[in-house]
């Protein structure tokens, strides 16, 4: 592996993951709201917000390094209007900075719901927008015939949407198990004293709330959120198995394809018939799909077999983020140039 292109690597494949993981909360809590409360979905969606945040910076932080001089990328403001690159570091920038703008908003609900929608709707639009630019900065390359393809969109819309999910799903899990955890060492007088009364509460009494989950005890809610659970458990799950599905399909019909490119496109062809590259398959298949189809199945029988569930889907998780970082290393490695 070209250890130079690490930067880029961890750069897109992390943004990718926090673009794919809001949405895909964004389409939870809409979609949610329609059968449950707006307490319910709450609970189960916002400790998620609190994973894109740090990965996000860090995604950013690691774009920095591809620079020979970090401060190079106060430079980029200066061509957005011609350079992709330029565009991918400003909705990047707009991205993590509306998105922690809407998790102060949504966890302490300031505002009202109108205004938090407006400003979710604008974040993920940038968030698109970061993808679209990146791969649009390789698409547009003609001279690597290997980027220059519908290829590159399929792989990085594919990344965000498939480790979205799955992030999403193994985050939902962690957040109840921590959740009953916490009410099974509290004494029944502490449960029955603790209600949910957000609005009398202090804005610090809120947020220690929050964090500690004690104020979501009764048995009304958490029936509302373990039923919110399963159905979004099996949705999340359905779509990373048809994500990996298309990854499948598209990628072989991709290497076919670089066979017609010339010598060129039979070099970069040839990084796909290695060990390597069959390993990055193969963690995608039991990541997605055999766990996926797993993690389906225990998802019906929550919370008796929550732990299972944590498990499958934490697992299946990180298997497909170590599938997705080695099809990136593939991406870059693939790079070979036609012409001056």
């Amino acid at each position: 592996m070209n250890l130079g292109e690490l930067p880029m690597i961890l750069f897109t494949v992390i943004t990718q993951l926090c673009v794919g993981m809001f949405v895909v909360l964004g389409a939870v809590q809409t979609i949610g709201a329609t059968k449950y409360s707006a307490k319910a979905v709450d609970r189960l969606a916002d400790p998620a917000l609190f994973a894109i945040g740090p990965a996000m910076v860090l995604g950013l932080i690691a774009s920095m390094f591809h620079m020979n001089d970090v401060m190079h990328v106060f430079n980029v403001f200066r061509h957005v209007g011609s350079s992709w690159l330029s565009r991918e570091i400003v909705f990047g920038i707009g991205f993590a900075a509306l998105g922690f703008l809407f998790c102060v908003l949504q966890v302490l609900k300031i505002g009202s719901v109108r205004l938090r929608q407006a400003v979710a709707v604008l974040t993920a639009l940038l968030g698109i927008g970061l993808i679209v630019s990146q791969a649009q900065i390789y698409y547009s390359l003609v001279t690597v015939p290997a980027w220059s393809t519908w290829a590159t969109w399929v792989q990085f819309f594919g990344t965000a949407l498939l480790l979205g999910s799955l992030a999403v799903g193994a985050a939902f899990v962690m957040i109840i198990a921590n959740r009953d955890r916490r009410i099974a060492k509290m004494s029944e007088a502490e449960i029955a004293e603790l209600d949910d009364p957000r609005a009398e509460m202090p804005l610090g009494q809120k947020i220690r709330n929050f964090f500690t989950d004690k104020y979501l005890v009764d048995s009304a809610t958490r029936t509302e959120v373990d039923g919110l659970l399963t159905g979004t458990v099996r949705a999340i799950v359905a779509v990373a198995i048809v994500t990996a599905g298309v990854l499948l399909i598209a990628m072989p019909m991709y290497v076919s394809s670089l066979a017609s490119m010339g010598q060129p496109g039979i070099e970069s062809a040839a990084h796909y018939a290695t060990g390597f590259a069959v390993l990055r398959f193969g963690l995608l298949v039991v990541g997605a799909l055999v766990l996926g189809l797993a993690a389906f199945f225990f998802a019906g029988a929550v919370p008796k077999q929550l732990r299972t569930l944590s498990f499958i889907l934490v697992s299946g998780f990180i298997l497909v983020l170590i599938g997705e970082f080695m099809g990136r290393t593939l991406f870059y490695e693939v790079m070979n140039r036609v012409g001056v």
